[in-house]
């Protein structure tokens, strides 16, 4: 006769110290678990409800300006640094962290169009219609230049070299300033029209690229001192943004209500076209991760785009916040600036649920397992409606049903149209090039 003696050892059970977790063991064959896919989608059905029910994206803000804020500048280097120029000619300097100002100056006589940091130094450069650019030091705590270069034309936007010291102005062309000199050192020219944006490539440091009021986006090349190409579109493009980790990818932010993401290798097709926006967009910004996408509209809104999707996974609102003008990252990707024409720079979460200070471990592990829940089962009709419920103003509600109308009868012109022409006469627009008018080099 043959008997079967249980058993086992304690250090399967007893944990080594009075305050470890108790050890459990489990039996992870499914057989043993024919409810488990039922507790995973309860699980997950209650972490979307709570991701809404503590979606609360505003953190605070910035008041001080009297005029719209019209342009910020944040620093590569300082976390919480930003610098804001506004339309009564005034440039303030901000503490993120402490959201309180530093230091303020009156800069420009005039709208001030562009500020930027020096990457390499504590100095900060900014732009007006006065014809002028300063180089500021707040470090001294004086409200007088350190330099003041004159130029010939207004300028409307302004950005610095990621290593060298030099940097780009716009106006009615594009010069080079070197911060020794009071002259440009170079001026790039194509066409005859006002020039709203220059943005230096962070990666490909030599490139940069602009936008004028002639609805084209122009590339320039410092090492040969000429432009590149030129893509001309149907609209008028107001903001560009380059993307910080892949070197040819470029985000344009039209009067379209769209934003379209190309690819400086092949312009004549949009790697992705953004959408949701019921107004023009003003300004455009890239996460430092290069994978999602800030823009911020007329319509008084800023949506969140993941970088390879075609709509908003967030939009963010509120009753007193008017025109969008600007929009910016902060460089750890996790919270969002906006500036409007009501005089106030707003500071967002970049996820709305996410939770402000420490997480201790379980607390980690339980967002990460909710997380994988939400992936795994996002697909699902009730998850899918909660995920995407947003509040939206009545007003938006009301533009975008009337946009949808006019798309949708758009598209019933060109199907009849399509239908008394002979065969292959009229054919489908495609979405990603239908904006584009023409390239030249």
């Amino acid at each position: 006769m043959k008997v079967k003696v249980l058993s086992r050892s304690t250090e399967e059970y007893v944990r080594d110290r009075s305050h470890d977790l108790h050890k459990i063991k489990r039996n992870f064959n499914p057989v043993q678990h024919p409810f488990e896919q039922a507790r995973e989608y309860t699980r997950a059905l209650n972490a979307v409800k709570l991701e809404r029910l503590f979606a609360k994206p505003f953190v605070g803000a910035l008041n001080g300006h009297a005029d719209g804020v019209y342009c910020l500048g944040k620093h590569p280097n300082k976390l919480s640094t930003l610098i804001s120029g506004s339309g009564d000619g005034e440039i303030r300097l901000w503490d993120l962290a402490q959201q309180k100002c530093l230091w303020k100056a009156n800069g420009h006589k005039g709208i001030v169009k562009g500020t930027c940091c020096i990457p390499k130094a504590d100095r900060y450069l900014s732009c007006g219609v006065d014809k002028t650019v300063k180089l500021w030091n707040p470090n001294e705590m004086d409200d007088e230049p350190v330099e003041t270069y004159l130029g010939k034309f207004a300028f409307s936007a302004i950005d610095h070299h990621r290593y060298d010291p030099i940097f780009a102005t716009a106006g009615s062309q594009i010069d080079i300033w070197d911060e020794a000199r009071s002259e440009p050192v170079k001026t790039l020219k194509w066409g005859e029209d006002t020039l709203n944006t220059v943005k230096f490539n962070q990666t490909e440091v030599s490139i940069l690229a602009s936008c004028g009021t002639d609805r084209s986006i122009i590339m320039y090349d410092l090492r040969t001192n000429s432009p590149l190409t030129k893509l001309i579109l149907q609209m008028k493009t107001n903001a560009i943004a380059w993307n910080p980790m892949e070197a040819f990818t470029i985000a344009a932010a039209n009067e379209d209500q769209n934003c379209y993401i190309y690819d400086m290798r092949k312009m004549d097709i949009a790697l992705n076209v953004l959408k949701d926006h019921v107004a023009a967009l003003l300004d455009v910004d890239y996460s430092p991760t290069g994978e999602e996408i800030v823009t911020g509209s007329y319509d008084r809104t800023l949506r969140i785009y993941k970088a390879r999707e075609g709509h908003s996974r967030d939009v963010y609102h509120t009753k007193r916040m008017q025109r969008i003008f600007c929009v910016k990252y902060s460089m750890d990707a996790k919270f969002l600036l906006s500036g409007s024409d009501d005089g106030n720079i707003r500071l967002w979460k970049a996820k709305a649920s996410e939770k402000l200070g420490m997480k201790d471990y379980r607390e980690q592990a339980y967002l990460a397992y909710s997380e994988s829940l939400k992936e795994r089962y996002k697909t699902l009709p009730e998850i899918r409606r909660i995920s995407r419920n947003r509040n939206i103003p009545q007003e938006i509600k009301n533009a975008q049903k009337k946009k949808q109308i006019m798309l949708n009868s758009q598209k019933t012109k060109e199907e009849n149209v399509r239908k008394h022409s002979k065969k292959g006469a009229v054919p489908y627009p495609v979405e990603r090039k239908k904006n584009i008018v023409g390239i030249a080099k």
